[in-house]
């Protein structure tokens, strides 16, 4: 059984509220940032990572924070072949991505999307926050470590 039905968050993936929400996981450290790496290959999920330059393969974590930040790299995950998830390695506190919302319309691709946030926070035993795009105080769904699912965390309209 599905975690969220479409028609009870329809509202929150209306392409007027932006087409890049925001994911984050707060309160994260390197060791976090490789428990996902090790996720997206122990799962299968295809994946590209895009360093500054070009493509490679996604080093161990510790090789990508070594000088601090990187903000012109990036990692490419497909949960699902129709569904994206791009992480940017802004800060090591906070695992930070975007989903796009035009792949999230209807109740498969919601489904992909609670499996991925319940994966990540399950192997990272965190909350997984999905905000309107560019307003992070403005939850819209997110995993809830207590609860063990994904849950609506916008007031209903």
């Amino acid at each position: 059984m599905s975690e969220l039905r479409w028609d009870e968050v329809a509202d929150l993936f209306d392409l007027d509220n932006g087409v890049l929400p925001d994911v984050e996981i707060t309160g994260t450290t390197v060791a976090d940032w490789q428990t996902v790496f090790d996720l997206v290959r122990a799962r299968g999920w295809q994946h590209r990572y895009d360093p500054e330059v070009g493509d490679a393969e996604l080093p161990a974590a510790a090789e990508i924070f070594a000088g601090g930040t990187v903000l012109d790299a990036q990692l490419n995950v497909w949960p699902a072949p129709e569904v994206m998830a791009i992480f940017r390695f802004y800060r090591v506190e906070t695992v930070d991505f975007d989903v796009d919302l035009r792949e999230l319309q209807g109740q498969g691709p919601l489904d992909v999307l609670c499996e991925f946030y319940r994966a990540i926070g399950r192997a990272l035993g965190k909350p997984v926050v999905m905000t309107f795009e560019g307003h992070q105080e403005l939850p819209m769904i997110g995993y809830d470590v207590g609860l063990d699912r994904v849950v609506r965390l916008a007031p209903p309209d």
